[in-house]
């Protein structure tokens, strides 16, 4: 196999590597072997176009009008021309299906299922990564920055996934990087020859361990892929401390469609509540939505609804597309309300807290009347308020008067039949819900009656009598699988138990939906409730005629069941129900909201109240996390470094020249004076100075020796404010540090004898470098610092003015990782041939 086939099979597959992150974001994972075949041919075809050959941009552009080919096919080919050539049609039926998957990557939760426009994210990503992999690493031979959009790519999935995308897939995408760096170095290599070891013939010193020179006069061939383990090396490091570092983005893939986060925290989203009530309730800080005051005497039943879900399409949960209209000054009365039914109007004021930006209002249901300022509509099915053109619900002030409806458990019990337009609308039930939900409900309610009855008898098996259990860090799911799942593991948290009841009591024709708001809340000593983030709640709705939509309250040791489900329930088969909770009056006193202490279990035995809450904080802080300390100590000691980053380049400067201008001082196989020799080569090419005459052979060392002593000369006396002057010879620089320095006679000399060595080992015939530079530059040195003023001293220690030249390295090697990505193989070989003939020759 050439090197550019293996270059191509493993750019490839270090594509897939880095894709493999992202299976745990959806199930399930086949469009995994789509995107690999896919890849696999695009890969083909830029190997085709580079073997005929066509030029870089060319090939480039092959490759990228193959791979909207195979798109095309693949995913809208019935508005394909011939089903292939993509028209009109096609392009916008690909741009309708990248907006469908953006919507959905919004609504749900992970494992997302893989809907057509998920899956046309997904393989279309994975093909412009490999495109772009493939392009850097094959057709540009630069495999290190090929690294970038590998970094990119299991980034996005790291920072998705719940908890980092584990180390398995950091593994095996750093795997995949890593061969595609070997590749390179190995195909790099190959185009000097045969590798070999020992003495190169020409004086050329032998090769330390673990090093390998080739058969031309290139210099070490190991270099690129030293460089380029290096390179990898950081981006494998980038790879694992960003993820992290950075917090998790939420249960869903790309958090909430609606403006619903604030700073330090998740709000509820009514398009995706799975995913933003699990962000809430897990939130370390309990921080304040909504504070309100109400008329209510009893605020347990005062929930504060924020949408309503009606629509189930075996995927998710999700509010129907409705007509909305102007807020009417008094909102229409609730559907199915019989004026039998005993109700109380209540009036409550609401606050929302600064940072709270929800695009929908939360509101007690049925609201009667709203009074608030700024662009809302309403949508009278849902009864909900909904805000328009970018209002929402940050820092707003609104008056709200609503309906306590409390019917009782015969009411509910002897309801008629719901319309049957309602009925079929709101017990909708996909095809591919599992039958055990269906089954289950039917278990359960086996022996009950009416709808109420079946209605109590699923939430006392929910809460109380069906082994469930209550946890909010329970794998996420929206599903028909998810609640098959919910049913046989019995743990999750409301959205799980809210979406279930619903959807069972569909299949026993029971219409029903799912609200998502707020709790209560907590009473505080100020007379007022407040409401946290740890309040998001979803529950079921139940529709009743004469009633209305009717809350349930399944969830354990969350929320409050309502009076209407502890009664004895009327049937003819009875239940397990306790006995009758009498209703609570106006008469008996003010207490919390017992959704923070009261369980299900114990209402039904009797009232269960607790002391007033005296603050508004929520649960206490067990202070900040692990990261964040790190994060502060890191970027503290950054900050101390700092300053001191330019005396520990000068002193690391200084060290390495003078050891290696002093006999013995050169390191292991003379990689020191290699060092020297390739940055003061640049050095003098840069400075201006006269090339030289003579020739010197590889290998011997004095001369750089020599020139890393002079440039050390010249940088000590920048740090003192002697400029460098480039046009000078190094013996008028030398006169010109002497007058400046005002150096005295043995510092003066000293001086001398360096520039006078510099020029003897540039311009002889035969060069004979001089012993003992190192000690000539100290004493150069000394003298000017002991003829410079304190101030001047402590400028030189602290803030050497030479440290310049780090950034000017740092941009030339910039200026060069930029030419060699542009540059083609044959032309960069050239130049590196071209360079090792110049060094041969003794010239920088």
């Amino acid at each position: 196999m050439s090197g550019r086939a293996r270059l191509t099979v493993c750019a490839a597959v270090a594509t897939l590597c880095a894709s493999s992150a992202l299976l745990p974001l959806v199930e399930p994972v086949g469009w995994m072997m789509q995107a690999a075949v896919l890849l696999v041919i695009v890969s083909c075809a830029g190997g085709l176009a580079r073997r005929v050959p066509l030029a870089r941009p060319l090939t480039v552009a092959a490759q990228a009008v193959v791979a909207l080919l195979l798109l095309t096919v693949l995913f809208v080919n019935d508005q394909a021309i011939g089903g292939v050539l993509p028209g009109p049609d096609a392009f916008r039926e690909l741009g309708e299906l990248t907006q469908e998957g953006v919507a959905d990557v919004s609504r749900y939760a992970i494992p997302a299922p893989v809907t057509a426009g998920i899956r046309l994210l997904l393989v279309g990503g994975v093909l412009l990564v490999g495109l772009v992999v493939d392009t850097l690493a094959v057709t540009y031979r630069s495999a290190a920055p090929a690294g970038l959009p590998l970094l990119a790519l299991y980034s996005v999935a790291a920072g998705l996934s719940q908890g980092g995308a584990g180390w398995l897939w950091f593994l095996i995408a750093g795997a995949g990087y890593l061969l595609l760096l070997l590749a390179e170095g190995r195909d790099r290599l190959s185009q000097w020859g045969r590798v070999f070891g020992g003495r190169v013939p020409g004086g050329r010193p032998p090769v330390a361990k673990g090093q390998s020179y080739a058969s031309t006069a290139s210099g070490p061939a190991y270099a690129p892929v030293r460089t380029g383990r290096r390179i990898g090396a950081l981006v494998l490091g980038v790879a694992l401390v960003v993820p992290a570092v950075l917090p998790s983005l939420g249960g869903g893939l790309l958090g909430p469609a609606v403006a619903g986060r604030g700073a330090g925290g998740g709000t509820i989203s009514a398009v995706n509540p799975l995913v933003s009530l699990q962000n809430s309730l897990n939130q370390p800080e309990d921080r304040q939505v909504l504070n309100y005051r109400t008329t209510a005497s009893d605020t347990r039943d005062l929930y504060l609804r924020i949408v309503a879900l009606d629509q189930f399409d075996g995927t998710a949960w999700k509010p129907s597309e409705r007509a909305v209209k102007d807020v009417p000054d008094r909102l229409p009365g609730p559907a199915g309300l019989s004026p039998k039914v005993d109700v109380t109007t209540v009036n409550t004021s609401v606050s929302a807290a600064p940072w709270y930006a929800q695009n929908w209002l939360p509101l007690p249901y049925p609201a009667s009347h709203v009074d608030i300022s700024g662009r809302w509509r309403f949508e009278p099915e849902g009864r909900t308020l909904v805000g328009d053109r970018g209002q929402n619900t940050r820092g707003v002030q609104y008056q709200v008067e609503s309906l306590l409806v409390r019917p009782t458990a015969r009411q509910l019990d002897t309801a008629p039949a719901p319309p049957a337009e309602l009925t079929r609308e709101y017990t909708k039930v996909p095809d591919s819900l599992p039958p055990v939900v269906r089954e289950t409900a039917r278990q359960v309610t086996r022996d009950a009656g009416s709808a109420y009855d079946k209605a109590v008898r699923l939430q006392d098996w929910f809460s109380l009598n069906g082994g469930f259990t209550y946890n909010t860090e329970v794998r996420a799911g929206s599903g028909t699988e998810a609640i098959a799942r919910f049913l046989e593991q019995k743990e999750g948290f409301c959205v799980h138990f809210a979406f279930s009841m619903a959807a069972m009591a569909r299949t026993l024709g029971i219409p029903a939906r799912v609200a998502v708001g707020f709790t209560p809340g907590t009473r505080q000593s100020d007379g007022s409730t407040s409401v946290g983030l740890k309040d998001a709640h979803a529950w079921p709705e139940l529709y009743f005629e004469g009633t209305g939509w009717t809350r349930f309250e399944p969830t354990p040791s969350r929320g409050t069941p309502p009076d209407y489900t502890l009664a004895d329930t009327p049937s003819t088969g009875g239940t397990n129900a306790p006995a009758p909770q009498p209703s609570h009056s106006a008469a008996e006193p003010v207490g919390p909201s017992p959704s923070q202490s009261c369980a299900p279990a114990e209402r039904r035995v009797g009232p269960c109240w607790t002391p007033p809450a005296q603050s508004a904080s929520g649960p206490a802080d067990d202070g900040p996390s692990p990261w964040a300390i790190a994060a502060l100590c890191i970027g503290a000691v950054a900050l101390l470094l700092l300053p001191v980053l330019p005396l520990l380049w000068r002193l690391r400067a200084r060290s390495r020249r003078l050891r290696g201008a002093r006999p013995g001082g050169d390191g292991p196989a003379g990689t020191l004076t290699a060092h020297l020799e390739a940055a003061d080569a640049a050095f003098w090419g840069h400075s201006g100075s006269p090339e030289p005459q003579g020739s010197a052979r590889p290998g011997q060392y004095g001369t750089a020796r020599t020139l890393a002593a002079w440039r050390e000369l010249v940088d000590s006396g920048w740090d003192y404010g002697i400029l460098p002057d480039e046009s000078l010879t190094p013996r008028k620089a030398a006169e010109r540090i002497v007058r400046i320095g005002e150096l005295d006679g043995t510092a003066a000399a000293a001086a001398h004898r360096v520039a006078a060595s510099v020029e003897q080992v540039l311009y002889a015939p035969a060069p004979r470098p001089a012993a003992g530079l190192a000690d000539e530059v100290q004493r150069v040195r000394t003298g000017l610092r002991d003829g410079a003023s304190r101030r001047l001293r402590l400028r030189a220690l602290l803030a050497p003015r030479s440290a310049a030249r780090a950034v000017w390295t740092l941009s030339s090697r910039w200026s060069d990782f930029l030419a060699r990505c542009a540059a083609s193989p044959p032309a960069t070989a050239v130049r590196r041939a071209a360079g090792a003939v110049r060094l041969s020759r003794g010239k920088p």
